[in-house]
């Protein structure tokens, strides 16, 4: 849209904005079996924690976007963000896990009125035929925001101290207790200068020029439901992105934890720095994603980047040393181009019912939820972390039956 270039830009820095958060979630779980003596599956409860935010939020946030419009609902979610943020300073004072897990519930309580508001107000800003690139586009800084913070986290939230069993158990109390603390407030200044960066935006968000974009404010909110679920695109959108974002969710959450596994001699750092070089194959397959379907249907670009990942997930599940720690960080191109795609395949037919149908859609990053408790329970006992990778392939197989089939759906 014309003269609108000033607030695309502030929405689209929305998408780099929640990436932060969701990515420096995979370093909290190495963090937390460190700082609050957790073990795999333990840990994995902050990945459940974010995302039952996000379930739980995406349709009071529709609800509000239908009400108040776009522009109250993403400052609505940049003000549950920034306190969200701020609430890690305290939880590291207490050294409390529920605590650190209720900051991160409000986060993805933001996060989930950003993702409601700015995934359907992007497909809204031009060109319908082009909403596909356009997201994509947007999401691309997403993906420049999940390569930064493993980056940003491997500098401020690991210290670098690694001990092992035997180390600690050879510790007095005292000094057990002194290093856990430690650790623990190794994540305060991060979120503090997060918060901060929150209430910037919100401020320019508050006075850019954004466009008005028509929705329906009227009628039963349960039946307007009613008549977005009945949209076979959006149903099936709804359950491909449950395990989409569970795959996803599944191999960032143990990246680090597979090379350690795999490589038990790779520091923690550097497993990170690893996992930001996967992150930046996300974000160039967002680019190369966004400039490939210019030329090649959206659908048919899905489904052969789903076909690889099954392929790569079995290849990091079953192949030995290297192979499979390259195999798992490419995993992350092939991701880039499925939340976008599957998004805007969902809601691209519903016009002004879409803040009820897009909520929706949020709300399937439950997967996220699910996948990582789920991973790490399988790891104990049952198969190692890297075998556990199977999980992911088998959500792939399901974003590929989504591509296959959703074009029928989009013609309904």
């Amino acid at each position: 849209m014309p003269g609108y270039a000033a607030g695309f830009a502030v929405v689209v820095s929305l998408f780099f904005l929640w990436a932060v958060a969701n990515n420096f979630n995979d370093l909290l779980i190495r963090q937390f079996q460190k700082a609050l003596d957790l073990n795999r599956a333990q840990a994995g409860l902050v990945q459940f924690a974010f995302y039952i935010g996000y379930f739980v939020m995406a349709l009071p946030a529709g609800l509000v976007l239908r009400r108040f419009g776009y522009r109250a609902g993403i400052l609505a979610g940049l003000g549950f963000y920034a306190v969200g943020a701020l609430l890690f300073y305290p939880a590291a004072e207490v050294r409390e896990y529920a605590a650190f897990l209720g900051a991160l519930f409000v986060i993805a309580s933001g996060a989930a009125f950003l993702e409601t508001a700015a995934n359907p107000y992007i497909v809204a800003f031009g060109d319908p035929a082009r909403a596909e690139q356009r997201l994509n586009l947007a999401q691309a800084f997403n993906g420049l925001g999940g390569a930064i913070a493993p980056v940003i986290g491997a500098r401020f939230i690991f210290s670098g101290v690694e001990h092992d069993s035997a180390t600690l158990d050879a510790m007095s109390p005292a000094a057990l207790a002194a290093y856990r603390a430690a650790e623990a407030q190794m994540v305060q200044l991060p979120y503090l200068v997060l918060a901060g960066i929150v209430v910037l935006i919100a401020l320019a968000v508050a006075i850019v020029r954004l466009p008005d974009v028509p929705r329906e404010t009227g009628g039963n909110t349960w039946q307007g439901l009613r008549s977005v679920w009945g949209v076979r695109a959006l149903r099936w959108a709804v359950v491909a992105q449950f395990f989409y974002v569970g795959a996803q969710v599944g191999v960032w959450s143990f990246f680090i934890d597979v090379v350690k596994t795999i490589s038990p001699a790779t520091p923690e750092r550097q497993a990170a720095y690893l996992l930001s070089i996967s992150l930046a194959l996300f974000l160039a397959g967002r680019l190369i994603g966004t400039i490939l379907m210019h030329r090649i249907a959206a659908t048919r670009l899905l489904a052969a980047f789903a076909i690889v990942n099954v392929a790569l997930m079995l290849v990091a599940a079953l192949a030995h040393g290297m192979t499979a720690i390259y195999a798992l960080a490419l995993s992350s191109f092939f991701m880039s181009i499925m939340f976008p795609t599957i998004f805007s395949l969902g809601v691209r037919d519903l016009g002004p019912r879409a803040p009820l149908g897009a909520p929706l859609i949020v709300m399937a990053v439950i997967g996220g939820a699910v996948f990582p408790p789920l991973m790490g329970w399988l790891s104990h006992g049952i198969v190692s972390i890297q075998t556990a990778m199977l999980v992911p392939c088998l959500s792939f197989a399901v974003v590929l039956a989504f591509a296959l089939t959703v074009p029928r759906s989009v013609q309904r």
